[in-house]
């Protein structure tokens, strides 16, 4: 494990985020990370379809709303 230096601004939005999405300050991090490194390397996906893929490479069935 390392240590990533980022400013008070980004921490404070991560640490806000975090508490929304009932993560820890560190999985928000690095789930913005990730998808951030994902959408670097697939330029052309969305990021509902970055998710998708995710949630496929985990044998995640997921569920489409009525009307989506």
């Amino acid at each position: 494990m390392g240590i990533v230096k980022i400013s008070e601004q980004l921490h404070d939005e991560v640490r806000k985020t975090s508490s929304v999405m009932e993560r820890s300050i560190n999985s928000q991090a690095e789930f913005w990370l990730k998808i951030g490194r994902l959408a670097e390397q697939n330029p052309t996906l969305s990021y509902e379809q970055i998710i998708e893929r995710e949630m496929r490479s985990g044998q995640v069935i997921s569920v489409r709303l009525i009307g989506e």
